[in-house]
This record gives structure tokens, sequence and C-alpha cells, in this order.
């Protein structure tokens, strides 16, 4: 079990490490152009994929739909505290490990809001993400500044319930349909304001997160419910999907029949986030925000998900207020990409301050390293 675990360990990061690098090898403007549909993304990942051993040839992704309630997708509490994680590699093989633990300082469900801080904070991850992985670093953080933390694992779905290939590796959530996911939050923050007597909750997302609370606000009777949003790295109008594209056609071509025959590799909620698909369709249709809230968008020029940074951004609708930030406005020395931008000093000042602009006026400046670092240092 041991040489499993240390051999899955060592693929993961081969995996990962590629594909970012491979992501950054070329520039910006030399990427493949790709219309906003899913057909696009699919005959782009299907191009330079090559056939099995026995001749069959990958499908092409299908887009698996996000009907409410589909078989499998659902949620559980992340519980019992994981250490806390300066850079985002280390937290990651904890999730591994410990796919269901809780951040440090997050649900601690006998915590009441002060007079201060009066309304608690929920933590939503990201694609292919948990709890753990996402917000091991700014979870303790916000402990200490006094506010009551909850964070769940959403989007558990499994490889045959249009999970893809993330439901296969330990503590990989997010994966199922985002409609799902959604009732499952709005489901978590009721028990959160049951349990805190709080009317009001605010809510940091990270990627898929921003984007799963922003539907939940829509069309989850979230709206009047929710103070604050703050998000990192959201996936708020969609993305070409071109790194995890390039992901699962490195694997498929290392030899590895990944991309599947019969379903999607990337699952339901990285095929629902293209640019272009039916649900983005009906979650802007409306506009961009609900009227009430105060939000707070933070987008990295090193992102390789998310990016131009104009996709990630808000425009804010009748009574709401958007802060669009792009984190190295003011500090270039944070280099700060999709996952480590969670572990970055600056990203953690600019959500204390926008939760509490008097209590945390100040913005903190470090350098933060691309991929292989986190917390202000290698």
């Amino acid at each position: 079990m041991i040489a499993t675990t240390h051999s899955l360990r060592r693929a993961l990061c081969g995996f990962g490490i590629a594909a970012v690098l491979a992501a950054a090898s070329s520039p910006a403007g030399a990427a493949p152009a790709l219309e906003p549909t899913i057909a696009s993304l699919a005959e782009y990942v299907n191009a330079g994929t090559v056939p099995a051993a026995d001749g069959r040839t990958p499908t092409a992704i299908a887009d698996t739909g996000s009907a409410s309630g589909s078989a499998g997708s659902r949620a559980s509490d992340a519980v019992g505290e994981g250490p806390e994680m300066s850079a985002y590699l280390p937290a990651f093989a904890y999730g591994l490990l410990h796919p269901d633990a809780a951040p440090a300082g997050a649900n601690r469900w006998d915590c009441k809001p002060s007079a201060q801080h009066p309304r608690p904070v929920v933590l939503l991850h990201g694609t292919w993400l948990n709890a753990y992985d996402t917000f091991s670093y700014l979870s303790p953080r916000l402990a200490e500044a006094g506010y009551c933390v909850f964070t769940l694992n959403y989007g558990k779905s499994g490889l045959l319930e249009a999970g893809g290939l993330g439901a296969v590796l330990p503590g990989r959530y997010g994966v199922g349909p985002m409609v799902d996911s959604s009732s499952q939050v709005a489901a978590f923050v009721e028990r959160v304001r049951t349990a805190t007597g709080s009317d009001q909750v605010d809510i940091i997302g990270h990627s898929q997160g921003g984007t799963i609370a922003n539907h939940y606000l829509k069309f989850e009777g979230g709206q009047g419910k929710v103070g604050k949003l703050v998000t990192f790295g959201a996936t708020h109008h969609g993305t070409s999907l071109l790194g995890i594209a390039t992901l699962g056609r490195m694997i498929n071509n290392a030899g590895i029949d990944i991309m599947g025959f019969y379903r999607p590799v990337i699952g339901a909620a990285n095929v629902e986030q293209a640019v272009g698909s039916s649900f983005y369709t009906s979650l802007n249709a409306t506009g961009d925000t609900v009227p009430g809230v105060a939000y707070t968008v933070v987008a990295s020029r090193y992102d390789e998900v998310m990016n131009p940074l104009d996709l990630g951004f808000l425009r804010a609708g009748p009574d709401a207020t958007v802060d669009n930030i792009a984190l190295q406005n003011g500090c270039e020395q944070d280099i700060s990409d999709h996952l480590t931008m969670m572990y970055s000093p600056r990203a953690a000042s600019i959500a204390l301050r926008a939760l509490d602009p008097e209590s945390s006026p100040t913005l903190t400046c470090t350098f933060n390293p691309w991929f292989f670092g986190g917390g202000g240092s290698l």
C-alpha cells in the first residue's frame, strides 16, 4: 500500500508538472484558438490523441448535462482538522491521503459569530480539489482573525456518474454537475445559518467555487443570505480549458487509456465550465450580479486556467458592488498561479480586507512563487 501511494504521488506530480510547464512554455498569444463551444474543445482534445493498442479511438467528449439530482453527485463535511500548510504541493499530498480533512480553524460547529464579525464565512473549493488542499493556508488565518469558518466537499461523483478522471483520485471533488453542487452548497449554508444563528454568511470561492456561489445566489435561494462574495480565479464566464485538455491528451498518449471510450475524461463540471456552454448561458442571462451583495473578484495574470483576466471579472448590476482586482497590481513580485494563489499572503490579505476593511486595511506584498511555492517563499 505504501509503495502504491508513493507511485501514485510521483505519477500525479509528474503529470501536474508536465501539464503546467507545457502551458507555461508557450506564450499566451501562441495558444491555439478555440471557438467558444464544447464541440470545439472536444475536437482540440481528440485531434492529438493516438489510438489504443486494440485500434479503438477515444470518443469525443460529450456534454453530460447538469440535471439536478443526477445519481452520484453528493457532498460531505470536511472533518478532523489537518495541519496548516504554507504551500499547495504539500497540501495536495496531504489531501490525497486525508481526502476529507478540514483545514485548520474550520467547521468548529460551536463557534458563535462576534459582534465585530457577525457573518460566518463559507469556503468553497474548486474543480478536482477539496476543502483541505484549497484552504489549509487561508482558513487558519480567518479563524485567527476571529471569524467562524465553515467548509464542505461538494460535487463528489464517481467515474461512471459523470465525474471523469478526477473521481478516480482520492479527494478530487467538485467534479459533478454544477447544478447539483449548487444545491449542496445551499443546504450547507442553511446548516451554517442555523448553527450560528446568523441571517447571512460571507462566501469565499476559488475557481469553480466562485461560480457555484454565483449559481447559488441566482437560482438556489441565496439572495439575501449572503453579504459578501470573494472569489479567486473564479470561472465566472467560463474558460477554454486548454490546460486540462492538454493534460488529458498527455496522459492518454503516454499509454494510459484515460481519455476513455465511454465517458468524458474531464467530467461534467469541467465540460460545463467551457466558454459558451449552456450552463453559462443560463447563469449570466440576467447579468453578473444579484442585488444586495458586495463582490470582490481576484484574478492573477499567471493563472494557467482562468485567463484572460476579463473572463474572471464581473460587471456590477443594480444594488451590487464589484471590486475587480488583478493580484499583481501594486505587487509585481507575487507571481501566483491558479493553485498557489490560495497560498499567497497578498491574496489572504485581500480576502481579510474584503470581509472587514476597518480591521484589515493593509495589503501584504511579498514574493510568492508560481506552481512550486506558497506562503511567500519557496
